[in-house]
C-alpha cells in the first residue's frame, strides 16, 4: 500500500470517533443524545434540501463540503455546548491543535486543503460559509424545537436573548431561514421552552 493512501485511511478511521463525540441536543424522538458524526450528516442534508434559501448563489459542494469538515476538530476538542460561556474561553486554542493533528494525518496536499475549509468555515467570509453556518446554528433549534419540553433550551435555562445572539448570524446566510427561526424561537417562549 502507498504512503498517500495509508496516510488517507488513517485519517479515515481516526474521524470514526466523531461517532463517540455527544453532544447536548436531543434527536427528534428525545430517547438520546445526537452525536457529532450525526450532525454533521444532519447539517449536510439541511444544506442540500434548503440551498435554494441561501441569500447568495452557493457552490452545493463546497457547502457540503464545509459541513461534513467543520466538526472533525471535536474529536479532540470536544463539543463546546453554543450556550457555555465560560467553556468559548479556550475553545479556539482547543480546536487549533485538534486541527493540526487531525489535519496532520492526511497527505500534504489534502491537509492543506481540509485545514483551509476547516479555517474558512470558522471565518465565515465566503457565501459558502456562510450558509453552512447558516444551517449549522438552525438544525439544533429546530431539534429543540421537535423535542419541545425536553429540549436542552429548557434544561439550561436558555432565555430568548441568548437564543437570538446565538442564532441570529442564520440570516448572514439566509433570510429566509433566519425569519423561520425566529417563529421557532417566538413559539418555544409561548411553550416556556426559552424564558424571557
Amino acid at each position: 500500500m502507498s504512503d498517500r493512501l495509508q496516510q488517507q485511511l488513517d485519517f479515515l478511521m481516526e474521524i470514526d470517533r466523531l461517532k463517540s463525540v455527544n453532544r447536548q441536543t436531543l434527536i427528534t424522538d428525545g430517547t438520546r443524545r445526537e452525536n457529532t458524526a450525526e450532525h454533521s450528516w444532519h447539517l449536510a442534508m439541511f444544506a442540500l434540501i434548503l440551498a435554494e434559501h441561501a441569500n447568495e448563489s452557493v457552490d452545493l459542494f463546497h457547502v457540503l463540503s464545509l459541513c461534513l469538515v467543520h466538526d472533525i476538530v471535536e474529536i479532540d476538542a470536544g463539543d463546546t455546548f453554543a450556550y457555555d460561556t465560560t467553556a468559548y474561553t479556550d475553545k479556539d486554542e482547543r480546536e487549533q491543535r485538534a486541527a493540526d493533528r487531525l489535519f496532520g494525518l492526511l497527505p500534504a496536499d489534502q491537509h492543506a486543503r481540509f485545514r483551509a475549509l476547516w479555517e474558512e468555515y470558522e471565518a465565515m467570509e465566503s457565501a459558502e460559509s456562510r450558509f453552512a453556518n447558516a444551517v449549522d446554528r438552525m438544525q439544533p433549534a429546530m431539534l429543540n424545537h421537535m423535542v419541545g419540553e425536553l429540549s436542552t433550551w429548557r434544561e439550561h435555562g436558555i432565555s430568548r436573548p441568548q437564543a437570538i445572539k446565538r442564532l441570529s448570524p442564520i440570516g448572514d446566510g439566509s433570510v429566509r431561514l433566519w425569519e423561520h427561526t425566529r417563529e421557532v424561537i417566538a413559539e418555544a417562549v409561548r411553550r416556556g421552552n426559552l424564558t424571557e
